[in-house]
């Protein structure tokens, strides 16, 4: 990489990411709407055979409640191909996931093993159109959600079904284009002044905001609808009859893999678990396209994740190509040599928060070092094509299991788990795996 791309590059995704530069635009926004004394409005866009979907509109009246704002829905439909490449990964991935994360909440949610039937979407999106327009609608779309997902919808041609049908074509037309323009590309988010909130997982940042621009009906600060999830690292067990195995599957271009690398090795430090290294090719390396929209949305919600977690982020050089290649040449001589988690961290600091570019001698120089590794080692490092198989079993490993982006998470031969945002479901199975292993008093070992 140049010198001026790679100074280009820091100079952007500073600014970007900037405190200042976010209050500064928030404020414009908020000055705008009081000088023309609008109503503040956030918008959400639901997708109704999206089970994130669903757990969102479970907790739209409460937020209605809690919040001085219009809440204006729009229907949309499924992400395309540029956004979301594994499509029928993604749907299955999806329901998965779900289920868990509403289990974990608490959560009374419908049967989300079975996708809905395309027949049965298009008649639950008809009737969306028409209740998106009530007073009452958000109460009514955790209904005809529900009901969509018990298999409970209706699919038998009514009167005025071809205008239904219509109708619902425009909508989601109308949604998707708004979605698109204002830069995003998934079900279950919200959009208020300029930034973007999906699920239930980022639904405590916009309450946050909300609450600082004095927009909460309460005086007293309430606890968010869904806190965020924090790890516990609970009291070690007692010694187990073996040590579980966390499969780590990380990508050297992967901001969210910067996240989860720290606290995927203190887990594994914590509960005494052995950490496998599973490098993979970032996407776009692999032919999958990321969309300006996608890259824009993951450097605003990294910054605020990486905020959250204590870490330093937003002086990044891109590793895009040969860089990353470099990196993962070196982080495989670095695991047979007992250094890896150490020069996983250091790159992904590196490139993502340090602004070093990889590409450069000098700059993998300074992140092998970092790690403990010598010149020499990066020399041979460089020298060795043997980490491009491994990736490649390491891919094909991931996609048996049912996933295709990183940062994701396997214990022994447990489902594997994606995101940064769900290690807490790495712990869950950490501490279970560790139960089941720890020997009882009486016990032969």
């Amino acid at each position: 990489m140049s010198v001026i791309k790679a100074a280009l590059g820091r100079a952007f995704t500073q600014t970007l990411t900037n405190p200042a530069w976010q209050r500064l635009r928030r404020g414009g926004h908020a000055f705008k709407r009081q000088l023309l004394r609008q109503t503040p409005v956030v918008h959400y866009f639901h997708q109704i055979d999206d089970p994130y979907s669903h757990l969102t509109a479970l907790h739209l009246q409460a937020f209605q409640a809690r919040y001085q704002v219009q809440l204006v829905p729009h229907l949309v439909p499924a992400p395309d191909a540029s956004a979301a490449p594994e499509q029928q990964k993604l749907r299955d991935w999806s329901r998965l996931d779900a289920d868990r994360l509403a289990r974990s909440l608490g959560l009374m949610t419908p049967d989300f093993s079975q996708q809905p039937s395309a027949p049965a979407v298009a008649a639950a999106q008809s009737a969306a159109v028409k209740l998106l327009s009530q007073p009452a609608w958000a109460a009514e779309l955790v209904q005809l959600s529900g009901a969509l997902w018990n298999g409970e919808t209706n699919t038998q041609p009514e009167q005025g079904s071809a205008e239904a049908s219509l109708a619902a074509r425009e909508a989601l037309a109308s949604g998707a284009a708004l979605r698109q323009r204002w830069g995003h590309y998934l079900g279950a988010t919200f959009y208020f002044e300029g930034e973007w909130y999906w699920g239930v997982d980022r639904l405590h940042y916009l309450e946050q905001r909300l609450s600082e621009a004095g927009l909460a009906r309460s005086a007293t600060p309430e606890a968010p609808l869904v806190p965020a999830q924090k790890l516990q690292f609970w009291p070690a067990q007692a010694a187990a009859t073996r040590r579980p195995v966390i499969h780590f599957y990380c990508s050297f271009r992967s901001p969210y893999t910067y996240l989860a690398a720290a606290q995927v090795r203190r887990l594994a430090e914590h509960y005494g678990a052995e950490l496998r290294l599973r490098f993979v090719l970032p996407m776009v390396m692999r032919g999958l396209p990321v969309p300006l929209a996608k890259r824009l949305y993951i450097l605003h919600d990294n910054k605020r994740e990486a905020s959250r977690l204590g870490l330093p982020f937003g002086c990044v050089v891109d590793p895009v190509g040969e860089p990353t290649e470099r990196g993962l040449a070196l982080l495989h001589r670095a695991m047979a040599l007992g250094r890896g988690p150490a020069l996983t961290e250091s790159f992904l600091q590196g490139v993502f928060a340090d602004g070093i570019d990889a590409g450069s001698d000098a700059g993998l120089l300074l992140i092998a070092k970092r790690a403990g590794l010598s010149a020499a080692d990066v020399a041979a490092a460089l020298a060795d094509s043997g980490w491009r198989p491994e990736a490649e079993a390491n891919r094909a490993d991931l996609f048996a299991h049912g996933l295709w982006g990183v940062p994701s998470f396997r214990l022994d031969e447990r489902a594997a788990i994606w995101g940064q945002d769900r290690l807490w479901m790495l712990e869950q199975d950490l501490i279970r795996a560790l139960q089941q292993a720890t020997p009882v008093a009486g016990d032969r070992l």
